[in-house]
């Protein structure tokens, strides 16, 4: 229930913050809480895609000492001479990590950040990016439900999947071309619908019942501020890690632990937020 602005500020501190943080105690952290606020938003759901980003965190570190072959401990020699190091194993290790870490704050933004923020944040300054971003966004999950729409409707009249081979690729061409007929006619008519309400004309005014209060201001203040801590730690060396050719961890200094403790407030502040409103809700339901 927070203004947009500050919605969109947190999510883009945690990506930008965790795509430059390779230090092994910053992945924990990022890892941890970003797949726990979307544990939060989606409940046991939320296992589909974890499971998901696991293998493929598995995959990435599995296969990056195949292709890069630097590091000093050599654990096997394989293809005739290409070494596969423990060094390439960490680093593939922690870029996995990361790509793990971005993909769950991208899917959290997807549930938090609605179409409708989105281009009340940003539909002024932008109108037509907005527009575009906003329909791109939403087209993967409309893809499906319509296409499953269409299979159950050709199904229901005879026209379903055969089990021949030239059957199966002539329901799947039909059905693709039912589906691109209703995005371009979706195309169209968005647009026109858009263009009769006046989108983008100067002065156009638009509902809206988002409002920027005091707690948002005082939200803001806070993630800026342990923001700027993360920051200067890791300026200070905090989160300085070398993995390739030799690894070599930084010491856990005082720097180290004000900044992972301040990224890991900052990480932490949605689902702190979700569980304290889950609570307060509970409660006020047995009071009924």
């Amino acid at each position: 229930m927070y203004h947009p602005a500050t919605e969109f500020a947190f999510f883009l501190s945690a990506i930008i913050l965790g795509m430059f943080f390779i230090h092994p105690a910053f992945l924990v952290v990022s890892c941890v809480l970003s797949a726990g606020y979307y544990l939060c938003l989606k409940g046991l759901k939320a296992w589909q895609l974890i499971s998901a980003l696991l293998l493929v965190f598995a995959a990435i570190a599995l296969l990056n000492p195949l292709f890069n072959t630097r590091g000093s401990t050599v654990l096997f020699v394989w293809m005739g001479g290409w070494r596969y190091t423990l060094e390439a194993l960490y680093y593939g290790m922690a870029t996995g990590a990361m790509f793990m870490t971005i993909m769950l704050w991208f899917a959290c933004y997807n549930l938090v950040m609605t179409s409708d923020k989105f281009i009340w944040l940003f539909g002024r300054l932008m109108p037509a990016i907005s527009l575009i971003l906003t329909m791109v966004l939403r087209l993967a999950p409309l893809f499906q439900r319509k296409l499953a729409a269409i299979a159950g409707a050709r199904k229901c009249v005879g026209l379903g999947a055969g089990q021949a081979r030239r059957a199966q690729f002539h329901y799947a061409g039909a059905a693709l071309m039912a589906l691109m007929g209703w995005v371009l006619e979706g195309a169209v008519e968005t647009s026109d619908a858009m263009r009769s309400r006046g989108y983008g004309l100067t002065g156009r005014t638009s509902f809206a019942l988002y409002r920027f209060g005091r707690r948002d201001a005082t939200m803001l203040a806070v993630m800026a501020a342990m923001a700027a801590i993360v920051v200067i730690c890791a300026a200070m060396g905090a989160a300085r890690t070398e993995y390739i050719p030799v690894c070599k961890l930084p010491v856990m200094t005082a720097y180290s632990h004000i900044g992972l403790g301040a990224y890991a407030m900052l990480l932490a502040l949605p689902t702190v937020l979700h569980l304290v409103e889950n609570i307060k809700w509970s409660i006020l339901r047995s009071r009924i």
